[in-house]
C-alpha cells in the first residue's frame, strides 16, 4: 500500500466515514489493540460506531509512514475528545470536554489490499481533565 491511498484511509476515518472499513478492512480482520481484541470488518465498525464514534471525536495524525510488500508500519498519534458524558465510555467515566491522547505503533499486515492484522503498540496513552490536569493512564483497555 503507497502513502496516498494509506492517506485516504485516514482521511476518511477522521471524516467518520464507515464506508472506509469497507474499502480497507479485510473481512476476516484480527485487531489487537492492548488487551482490547476484535475480529472481523463488522467487528471494526461495531468498535467505532457503538463504542468511539458515540462518544468521542476522534482523530489521527501519521508523523511516519513506511511500507514494504504486505506491511505498513506508522507512528500514530490520535486525539480523542468527549463530545458528551458518558459513565461507561470505553474509557471509563468521561465528561464533555475532556480529551485523551494516543502516542504508538501500528503495523498492518494486507492481504488482497485490505488490513487482515492490526496490532497496535502503546508508547503513551494520556488523560487531560476538564482543569487541563494530564495523568498517564498506560494502556486504557
Amino acid at each position: 500500500m503507497d502513502k496516498t491511498t494509506f492517506e485516504d484511509y485516514i482521511r476518511r476515518f477522521n471524516a467518520r466515514d464507515v464506508t472506509a472499513f469497507d474499502d480497507y478492512i479485510h473481512p476476516d480482520l484480527h485487531m489487537m489493540n492492548g488487551t482490547l481484541e476484535f475480529h472481523g470488518l463488522q467487528g471494526m465498525k461495531d468498535h467505532y460506531q457503538q463504542h468511539i464514534w458515540t462518544t468521542f471525536s476522534e482523530s489521527l495524525h501519521v508523523p511516519r509512514f513506511v511500507s514494504e510488500g504486505d506491511t505498513v508500519a506508522i507512528q500514530m498519534r490520535t486525539h480523542f475528545e468527549a463530545e458528551v458524558d458518558n459513565d461507561a465510555s470505553l474509557f471509563g467515566p468521561v465528561r464533555k470536554g475532556e480529551t485523551f491522547d494516543f502516542n504508538g505503533l501500528i503495523m498492518y499486515r494486507l492481504e488482497d489490499g485490505k488490513f487482515i492484522d492490526i496490532q497496535v503498540a502503546y508508547n503513551s496513552f494520556v488523560y487531560t481533565n476538564s482543569r487541563g490536569e494530564q495523568t498517564s493512564l498506560g494502556i486504557p483497555h
